[in-house]
């Protein structure tokens, strides 16, 4: 996915920031925004490493997965096994059979 090389400069300028950020501002706010810059981090290595391999799409909504990428549409039409006519889905509309594979 990414290279051990990168996410240890992320790591590292990450602490970088975050130990000066708390010098700078008070207690509570300083905490805060070290925690932020802890959790903001990997998130955008993470978004960087997926747009690379583009399973994210123009409105930010993931295309690739576990099973490929969907575009939003059923693909899977069935073949019944009486009459071999295809259809959409349930019982087969000519013969009523409700015997059927899908066909991808």
């Amino acid at each position: 996915m990414f290279s051990f090389k990168i996410y240890l400069i992320f790591l590292f300028a990450s602490l970088a920031i975050s130990i000066g950020l708390q010098m700078i501002l008070p207690f509570p706010y300083g905490l805060a925004a070290a925690l932020g810059i802890f959790i903001v981090f990997p998130l955008l290595l993470r978004r960087r490493a997926m747009s690379r391999m583009g399973s994210y799409g123009e409105s930010g909504r993931g295309g690739g997965g576990f099973f490929g990428t969907n575009s939003g549409t059923s693909k899977v039409r069935y073949v019944c096994l009486v009459c071999n006519n295809k259809h959409k889905g349930g019982s087969c509309p000519r013969c009523g059979s409700k015997m059927q594979r899908a066909d991808f």
